[in-house]
């Protein structure tokens, strides 16, 4: 993966650009998938979200992409309310995501797969395209162009022409991430981005995150505790749909309410007498 920057567009992060969430809590009939949960993500930063599975992550995710409505709760980004908007708003101001199951299209090629990802830049209307006017054209020639700038970011340029369906799974989780990039984000949300990667991948996922975190505000989910305590400068818990803590990497280690999250309060208390023991001898 190219560690540089994907390259100037519409959508410029800049320092105001922190993510405020306030007292967010969904219902699902009678399931709470979440419950007044609240969490800030700095501006120019990564900010990771963990937990247990069916804790509430990829919901919280949903929610601030605009995918759910939450039934109480604020979100504010750059200082703008976010609650009330739809996705292709959400979309039109910066806002770009990952899917956890990557979800890319069997019918296209790798780069139109990316290109996918700029339709909330595109500047031709519906009539230009559907006539094929020269405008539309140059719309065309530029969003590919930016689409391969972000698939050789990523390190996958040379299969722009192939079909997804035919590459292994760490090459398309990669080029989901470009189909997000491509967009210029000034909010990037990751859903698992390092599920399926290889050492070596997970390194070179490491080093572009810390990358993208100059010019953008990221914020992750993932499983993978290694990448997490890395590459995150602030790190958000969530069992059960509810904030248990929050801290820096340090902080979210040394806690034991996260460790009995993940591992259960009988083999949390078991480790820390361990720990005990081991520092009284």
């Amino acid at each position: 993966m190219n560690n540089g920057s994907p390259g100037a567009g519409e959508h410029v992060g800049t320092a105001d650009d922190s993510l405020d969430v306030r007292g967010i809590t969904v219902h699902f009939g009678g399931l709470v998938a979440l419950e007044d949960v609240s969490l800030t993500a700095a501006a120019r930063q990564v900010t990771g979200i963990i937990g247990p599975n069916g804790a509430g992550k990829t919901t919280l995710l949903n929610v601030l992409c605009g995918f759910v409505r939450p039934q109480a709760g604020t979100i504010a980004f750059g200082g703008r309310e976010l609650s009330r908007m739809r996705p292709h708003r959400l979309a039109g101001l910066g806002i770009a995501r990952t899917l956890q199951g990557i979800g890319l299209f069997s019918g296209l090629t790798v780069v139109e797969n990316v290109m996918v990802g700029a339709t909330s830049r595109a500047r031709a209307g519906f009539w230009s395209g559907l006539l094929g006017l020269t405008r539309s054209d140059a719309d065309e020639r530029r969003l590919r162009g930016d689409s391969m700038q972000a698939l050789e970011l990523v390190g996958v340029d040379e299969y722009a022409d192939d079909n997804p369906d035919t590459l292994p799974h760490g090459v398309r989780k990669r080029v989901a991430l470009a189909r997000a990039l491509v967009a210029k984000p000034r909010l990037l949300l990751l859903d698992e981005p390092a599920s399926g990667l290889s050492e070596s991948e997970l390194a070179d996922l490491s080093a572009l995150m810390t990358s993208l975190a100059r010019q953008c505000t990221v914020v992750v989910i993932e499983h993978r505790m290694d990448l997490m305590m890395s590459v995150c400068q602030q790190i958000f818990v969530l069992d059960f749909g509810k904030l248990i803590a929050s801290g820096t990497p340090e902080e979210i280690q040394a806690d034991s309410a996260v460790t009995a999250a993940y591992l259960g309060s009988d083999v949390a208390e078991a480790d820390a007498a361990g720990q005990r023991e081991e520092a009284s001898q």
